[in-house]
Order: C-alpha cells, then sequence, then structure tokens
C-alpha cells in the first residue's frame, strides 16, 4: 500500500475519526510517495489531453504519483471527477501514450465490506 504526502496534507483538517483511521493506514503503508518531476509531467499531460481542468490539480498529481509508482490500483474519494469508467480510459491512454502501465481507479465503497455486508 502506498500513501502520499498529498494524502497526509488532505487529511488534516478531517475529522478526528478520519484521520485515526488514516493513521491506522499510514503506519502499514509501504512507501510514502513524494511529488516528483516524472508525476508533475504526468499530471500536466492529463491537463494537456483535457482530462482534467488545473481546478484538480491535487486530484491529477494523486493519479500521476500512484502511476509513477507502478500501483495497480489507486483508491479515490473524489469519485466524480476522477473514478468512473469514461475518465479512467483517458487517464489510461495518456499513461500509456507516456511509457507508463494503466491503472484502476476505485472509489473506497467499491473496495471495502462493513459489517459482513458486500463480497
Amino acid at each position: 500500500m502506498f500513501l502520499s504526502e498529498l494524502s497526509d496534507a488532505g487529511v488534516q483538517d478531517a475529522p478526528e475519526e478520519v484521520r485515526e483511521i488514516y493513521l491506522e493506514f499510514r503506519n502499514c503503508a509501504n512507501r510514502i510517495l513524494e511529488l516528483s518531476p516524472e508525476a508533475i509531467e504526468l499530471a500536466d499531460a492529463y491537463f494537456n489531453h483535457g482530462i482534467l481542468t488545473p481546478n484538480y490539480r491535487n486530484d491529477a498529481h494523486h493519479i500521476a504519483l500512484a502511476t509513477v509508482a507502478g500501483a495497480e490500483v489507486l483508491v479515490s474519494w473524489n469519485v466524480r471527477p476522477v473514478a468512473h469508467f469514461e475518465k479512467i480510459q483517458k487517464f489510461n491512454a495518456v499513461n500509456i501514450e507516456m511509457g507508463y502501465k494503466p491503472i484502476l481507479i476505485f472509489s473506497p465503497r467499491e473496495v471495502t465490506s462493513y459489517g459482513g455486508q458486500g463480497s
């Protein structure tokens, strides 16, 4: 599991319960990703291809960080601008064009289950 410095910053203003859960994830993380020139270049390619606007810079950076790190799956709460079929296809077209592997993007509800529900 990878987390990033961006996720660290994003949870700072979250409710205490969310910060506590995030800390549990952070303690299990294999790696904390830092924004690299490669990730910035890939995020800029997402903007240049019109997939996201600069208003969604953090989202583009999250996707680019995960892609550059070789993650197979990105779990994002930002379902509307990021985690839907048409956008994912576009991100992956740019990823392949730039020499990276495709990435799957899901909302947390799609990858978790609570109290025996799911699976």
